[in-house]
């Protein structure tokens, strides 16, 4: 059963493991986001410094504003509703686009707040994060909620068993969120897949919290097929998380007249929410010999390396950032930027693969 308290020790969430469980949630939730050095601040040390830009900060994108404010829409409008499953939200988009991100700070915040509003007490679990487990079954997804609580599960015991369980103890202890990651991995044209998307359904039926998925281009998938998926696909709205664009003429609402809220598309800044996105970073890190601006000067390079996605992007500046530390230069260049080599898709975009000789158009004769 869920215990209270301290938790145990472990790695770090957002480092070394996803916070899957309430104690690793309960830590990430609470420990302090990282944040760069304030006026006044003493230096901190080359240790202390690639510790911070290994985590580094999370920015506030359209994508989280917007997910947070459909949150706490759903939760408010669902919070009485006792006849039937209560609305949901997908969040989607290619990979490397902030999805779980989104999710995590939506979930922390709301986390905060329930703990506020009751008390912090110690009996309450406001956040519920979960990941579907490949090639899930309805019951290793059961499993799953379980785990998180830390509900005890034997081998011989049923799926309705633990399903039972886990609904007396999510309502009994207050799970206001549930946030469902990798949702894509579910298949409902398999007969295990269905059972597992039935037996989702079944949940969101039976414990009274808001249901919020995030997964890779969902509406691509499988996932809305059949009885199940249309079920879903009636009861979810979508916050679509695309890469940013480099600019954007006019202002745009979050919203489609087929329900699907673009979170990343919105103008902000003048229209040119990627450069914002860079100088949001590039105020972040914490390098002595940085040029300000330097990188927000060279925003369309950066958009073309990472194709305007966050995690990439990410993944480029911090590396970048713990280089700089080692190599004792201190500062983010071009050139130092082109020497990274970044993800697969990333590269693909940037640097793509030029035809071999064998399989170049010949020439006509």
């Amino acid at each position: 059963m869920v215990t209270h308290g301290s938790a145990p020790a472990g790695p770090t969430p957002g480092q070394d493991a996803s916070p899957t469980t309430w104690e690793l949630f309960q830590r990430f939730a609470r420990d302090p986001a990282p944040g760069p050095p304030r006026p006044g601040d003493p230096p901190r040390t080359g240790e202390q410094r690639l510790a911070y830009h290994s985590r580094f900060v999370t920015v506030r994108t359209p994508a989280v504003v917007q997910t947070s404010l459909e949150v706490r829409t759903l939760m408010v409008l669902g919070r009485h509703q006792r006849a039937t499953a209560r609305p949901a939200l997908i969040v989607t988009g290619p990979p490397t686009t902030g999805k779980t991100t989104t999710l995590l700070e939506v979930g922390r915040t709301c986390h905060l707040a329930e703990q506020t509003r009751s008390g912090s007490a110690a009996s309450q679990v406001p956040v519920a994060y979960l990941l579907v487990p490949p090639g899930a079954t309805a019951k290793t997804l059961a499993a799953e909620f379980a785990r998180f609580l830390g509900i005890p599960v034997s081998p011989r015991m049923t799926q309705t068993q633990i399903a039972t369980a886990v609904c007396h103890t999510y309502n009994t202890t207050g799970v206001r969120l549930v946030m469902i990651d990798e949702i894509h991995r579910l298949n409902p044209r398999t007969t295990t897949g269905a059972e597992a998307a039935d037996f989702l359904k079944d949940l969101t039926e039976r414990i009274a919290a808001t249901f919020v998925y995030a997964g890779i281009d969902v509406t691509h998938t499988a996932l809305f097929t059949g009885t199940a998926g249309a079920q879903l696909a009636g009861r979810a709205s979508l916050i679509d998380c695309d890469p940013l664009p480099a600019t954007t003429r006019t202002p745009t609402k979050p919203s489609s007249p087929h329900g699907t809220n673009n979170g990343n598309s919105r103008e902000t800044g003048g229209g040119q929410p990627f450069r914002d996105l860079v100088t949001a970073m590039e105020n972040a890190l914490d390098l002595e010999h940085h040029r300000p601006s330097s990188l927000a000067r060279i925003a369309p390079y950066l958009h073309q390396r990472t194709a305007g996605r966050i995690g990439s992007l990410s993944r480029l500046l911090r590396r970048a950032a713990i280089t700089a530390i080692l190599d004792g230069t201190e500062k983010i260049t071009r050139d130092a930027l082109d020497a990274i080599t970044l993800d697969h898709l990333a590269e693909q975009h940037y640097r793509p693969a030029r035809p071999t000789t064998a399989t170049r158009a010949r020439p006509r004769t």
